[in-house]
């Protein structure tokens, strides 16, 4: 949940400043083909202007319609879309995707205490891990719909009686992920949600191929931390998107890690590619001191197996973990191409794919690009 969460948050806290209330969506249940999966969020605000996606664009108008309503009687609603068969194209929403989503839309306010985006808008901020669960659907009058706790203390929100929710709360704290549970008390259907901080990111060189590098992680969310040894490259006018540009190079990462063992556990990957052997060889020694479990390696195998064998016993210490060339086999041939090769890598590798191949199986057993159609003859 964290990219939707993230997304929210500056069109929550120009509403939230202005004392304007909004709705938020809730993507509660899924079944079959759907853009996004339980525990995507939506903002609407009063205007109709809307933060975050869950459908790629097919819903968001109808569920700003319903969200009028939210917003004027302040009730809970939930929205059923089913658009399996042909009747979705010829009496729906038209999108095709043979799918259906439950949306759960609750209001925002001061009063409410704007509960539950006030505090996964803070967690978010402080990269700290939130769980909650969320009533979606509810008979009993001590749990309504909206209402709900979170599962770091239990602190209850939107009228719920905490203690109701109690044998949920360790059971989904051992599950760990978002998960609808149908029934999960008597007449009550919770959505059990966990928002994970950003992932933080080491980028190690700042040449000019590391921007486009940059700007991808910026744009998909993450927490990046730029390092080089030449200091007219490491400036922070040069990656905006960047937490933090450090100057030192290898020295400087020794000096980061050093911070403590929670510190250097926040990082869930690190790109070695300054282009200075010596300097790479550095960052893949202090790198191998940690259990950062992605490094990827810019350059060819036999720049890489020069490096390793220098590294002597911390080679050992990289093994399973280093991606040496970095990136997915895209073809790339420049700097935005590799780029994207690298940052698409390092997605798949934090979603917990072992294998990142097409999803489409035809593709992905072919050899060749898709063929172009000959064009029509000349009329002679």
């Amino acid at each position: 949940m964290s990219g939707s969460l993230r997304a929210l948050l500056p069109l929550f806290q120009l509403e939230r400043d202005s004392g304007r209330p909004l709705v938020l969506a809730t993507v509660v249940r899924t079944d079959g083909p759907t853009y996004t999966k339980a525990g995507a969020l939506m903002l609407i605000a009063q205007s109709g202007q809307y933060s975050g996606l869950l459908s790629g664009g097919c819903l968001e108008g109808d569920l700003a319609e319903h969200g009028r309503t939210v917003l004027k009687d302040g009730r809970p609603k939930l929205v059923r879309y089913d658009m399996h068969g042909p009747d979705d194209l010829l009496f729906g929403l038209g999108s095709g995707c043979e799918g259906a989503m439950d949306i759960l839309l609750q209001r925002l306010d001061v009063a409410g205490g704007w509960q539950p985006m006030a505090r996964l808008a803070s967690a978010s901020q402080a990269r700290r891990l939130e769980g909650l669960l969320l009533v979606v659907r509810s008979e009993d009058s001590v749990l309504p719909a909206g209402s709900g706790v979170f599962i770091s203390d239990g602190a209850s929100f939107g009228g719920a009686e905490a203690i109701a929710l109690g044998p949920l709360v360790q059971e989904q704290r051992a599950y760990g992920s978002n998960r609808f549970m149908l029934e999960a008390l008597p007449s009550v259907d919770v959505l059990g949600l966990i928002a994970t901080p950003a992932p933080r990111v080491l980028l190690l060189g700042a040449g000019a191929d590391a921007q486009p590098v940059a700007q991808l992680a910026a744009f998909l969310g993450w927490n990046l931390t730029v390092i080089d040894h030449r200091p007219h490259y490491a400036q922070p006018e040069r990656f905006p998107q960047a937490e933090r540009v450090l100057d030192g190079g290898p020295a400087a990462l020794e000096e980061l890690l050093q911070a403590g063992p929670i510190h250097c556990e926040r990082f869930a990957a690190a790109i070695v590619m300054s282009h200075h052997f010596l300097s790479d060889r550095n960052y893949l020694a202090a790198l191998a001191t940690t259990d950062i479990p992605y490094v990827g390696l810019l350059g060819p195998n036999v720049r890489r197996e020069r490096l390793t064998s220098q590294l002597g016993a911390h080679a050992a210490r990289l093994y399973g973990r280093l991606h040496s060339p970095v990136g997915l086999d895209l073809g790339a041939d420049t700097p935005e191409a590799i780029a994207l090769a690298i940052v698409a890598e390092i997605q798949g590798i934090l979603a917990g794919r072992e294998r990142i191949g097409s999803l489409s199986p035809s593709l992905a057993s072919r050899t060749s690009s898709f063929p172009l159609p000959l064009p029509d003859p000349i009329p002679r």
